[in-house]
């Protein structure tokens, strides 16, 4: 296994949570890099697996707080790598969903810094085995649609009003970052024409030993109270407990 270059950045998934469920390349890479840039949400003891000599740095960005910006962040891994570190820019999940892995690629294009992209386990796959839910079953679910539950400025209340396929009883949702405004999340999904009786289940700090979990309906949903972050609400027939299912 290669150890990380000096002058590269690495954009790499740090899995859901749990240390075992890194892949090789990132474990490689989190013991050979000179920096690691990590998100707020990436486990303390994943990076207790960092090396000697590798400077452990956050980066971690907070919806309302004072924090580092993203041009920052993007400042701070070109400024490190060409003075000829290696840098682990190490988010939670994988590096390609919901984490802005498109701005600091682009960045560092420009920049002419060179990168590698290292996958991560997302949370929604982490969140079915879990469950010990199919995602895809050839009864219930003939595709995955993973969506962003919250929107910046959105207010408590606010409905998000998803744009989603006609099919959408035939897929499983998996709705990241859903905040605590489950009635409005329940709002959209029956608008866009989901039963009451849909099912339906929250995972918070999945993979993690504080991990909780919930089975319900759409119709639940409504009533519920959030779970803490970092959680995921799933949505499907595949979560039905009792329902048979092909796979």
């Amino acid at each position: 296994m290669q150890n990380a270059e000096a002058g590269k950045v690495y954009l790499t998934g740090a899995g859901p949570g749990d240390p075992g469920l890194l892949t090789v390349r990132a474990h490689c890479l989190l013991a050979t890099a000179d920096v690691v840039l990590h998100d707020g949400l990436v486990d303390a003891a994943i990076l207790q697996l960092a090396g000697a000599q590798t400077r452990v740095v956050s980066v971690a960005k907070r919806a309302g707080d004072k924090s580092i910006t993203q041009p920052e962040i993007d400042a701070l891994m070109i400024q490190e790598a060409r003075a000829g570190r290696s840098v682990l820019r190490l988010k939670v999940g994988d590096p390609l969903l919901f984490g802005r892995a498109a701005d600091e690629i682009h960045a560092l294009r420009q920049a002419g810094i060179p990168f590698e992209i290292v996958p991560g386990i997302t949370a929604a796959l982490a969140a079915a085995a879990a469950l010990e839910s199919p995602l895809t079953a050839r009864d219930a679910s003939s595709g995955v649609l993973l969506l962003a539950g919250h929107r910046a400025g959105r207010t408590e209340g606010e409905h998000r009003y998803f744009r989603l396929p006609e099919n959408l009883a035939s897929a499983t949702l998996a709705l990241y970052m859903p905040g605590s405004d489950y009635a409005g999340l329940a709002h959209d999904l029956a608008a866009s024409g989901l039963p009451p009786e849909t099912p339906c289940a929250v995972i918070s700090q999945c993979s993690l030993p504080g991990q909780q979990m919930v089975r319900l309906t759409l119709a639940e949903l409504t009533s519920h109270p959030a779970l803490p972050a970092p959680a995921l609400v799933m949505v499907g027939r595949v979560f039905a407990e009792t329902e048979p299912l092909g796979l």
